[in-house]
C-alpha cells in the first residue's frame, strides 16, 4: 500500500484528501502510509499545503527520459542493493522487468561496487541500475560487448556530469568518474549472467555523488550548484540510451578524449599481480595498454588503476 501512494506523489504538494480520493482511502490512512514511506528512505515532506516528495527526489514520477533506457523506472527506499533489486523486478513472472528498466533506491543496506566494495549512499547521492538484456540490435549481448559497456557508461555519465563545464571531470580506467584533481564522483559496477559466449542478462549499477560525498571524494555541486538527483538521473538514462547505441569506436574516441588515465603513470592491480608503467592507450576491444619500465606492453582487462603522482 505504502508504494501506491509513492506512485502519485510528485513535488507539488497534494493534501490528504485528494491522495486518499485518489487511492480510495481516508486521509488518516494517507498519513499512516506517508509515515511509512519516511521510515523507508523516502523523503516525503509534510506541511499545511499536504504531501509532497523533497524536490529533486529521483522518483518515477519526477524522471521522464526520453528513450527506451529508464522507460520503465522504479523507485524505492530502501533496498538490499539496486543490483539485487532489479534482478528480482527482471525474474517477476507477473510483471517482469524489460530490456532498459531502471531501479533507482535512497538507501542500499547492501550497496556494493567492484570486488565486493561497498558502496554508501546518503541524501546527496543517487544510486541506481539498469536492465540490459540485448544489443541495440536485439542480438545477445556477447562477451566484448560486456567489456566495452563500462566504458560505455562512463562516456555517458562523463556527458552527462560535464554539460557544458569542460575539464570538470574525466575518466580512469575502467569505471570511475573523477574531478581533474583525482577525487570519485561515480562508480561503475557491471554483473552479468553468462550462458558460454553470450549474455542472458546484464546488470548496470551507477553510483553517483550528486550533493554530498565521503571524505576524500567529491560531488556534482561543487561545479553544478543547484543540481538535483532527479535532474542527473535523467540526463544519466538519456545519455546512456544515445551511448549504448554507438558504435565502438565512437566510444572509444569519447572514452579516450575524457579520460584521466592515458598517458600517466599507474600502479594496476590484476590477477596476476600489480604491473606499474605508463598508460598509452585502449585497444579495439577497451582494454588498457600499459607499458612496463622495461619496454614491454601488457594488455589488461580487468584491474584496479591507481594513478602515481599529482594529477
Amino acid at each position: 500500500m505504502p508504494d501506491r501512494l509513492l506512485n502519485v506523489l510528485t513535488d507539488q504538494p497534494q493534501t490528504g484528501d485528494q491522495l486518499g480520493a485518489r487511492l480510495g482511502v481516508n486521509r488518516v490512512t494517507v498519513n499512516t502510509l506517508a509515515r511509512k514511506l519516511l521510515d523507508d528512505g523516502v523523503p516525503v515532506t509534510t506541511t499545511r499545503q499536504g504531501y509532497a516528495l523533497a524536490p529533486g527526489t529521483p522518483a518515477a514520477t519526477l524522471v521522464h527520459p526520453g528513450g527506451v533506457i529508464g522507460r520503465a523506472l522504479r523507485y524505492q527506499g530502501t533496498v538490499q542493493s539496486t543490483q539485487d533489486a532489479l534482478r528480482a523486478w527482471a525474474d517477476d513472472p507477473a510483471a517482469p522487468a524489460p530490456h532498459g528498466a531502471a531501479l533507482v533506491a535512497e538507501r542500499q543496506l547492501s550497496g556494493r561496487g567492484r570486488r565486493g566494495r561497498v558502496w554508501n549512499s546518503s541524501g546527496g547521492t543517487l544510486v541506481f541500475s539498469v536492465l540490459l538484456q540485448s544489443a541495440p540490435d536485439g542480438h545477445p549481448l556477447t562477451l566484448p560487448e560486456l567489456g566495452l559497456m563500462p566504458l560505455t557508461a562512463g562516456v555517458a555519465l562523463h556527458e552527462a556530469a560535464s554539460a557544458g563545464q569542460g575539464g570538470a571531470c574525466g575518466l580512469k580506467w575502467p569505471n570511475d568518474l573523477l574531478t581533474p584533481d583525482g577525487r570519485k564522483l561515480a562508480g561503475i559496477l557491471l554483473e552479468a549472467d553468462l550462458r558460454g559466449e553470450e549474455a542472458r542478462r546484464a546488470v548496470l549499477g551507477i553510483g553517483v555523488n550528486v550533493s554530498e560525498a565521503p571524505e576524500g571524494a567529491a560531488h556534482l555541486n561543487e561545479f553544478r550548484p543547484g543540481l538535483t538527483r532527479a535532474a542527473f538521473l535523467e540526463a544519466a538514462l538519456d545519455a546512456l540510451d544515445r551511448w549504448l547505441a554507438q558504435p565502438r569506436e565512437a566510444v572509444l574516441d569519447a572514452w579516450k578524449a575524457a579520460s584521466l588515465t592515458l598517458g600517466r603513470d599507474v600502479q594496476v592491480q590484476t590477477a596476476r599481480g600489480l604491473l606499474s608503467g605508463r598508460a598509452e592507450d585502449l585497444d579495439a576491444h577497451g582494454n588498457l595498454l600499459l607499458r612496463a619500465r622495461d619496454g614491454e606492453v601488457h594488455t589488461i582487462s580487468a584491474g584496479d588503476v591507481q594513478l602515481v603522482g599529482r594529477l
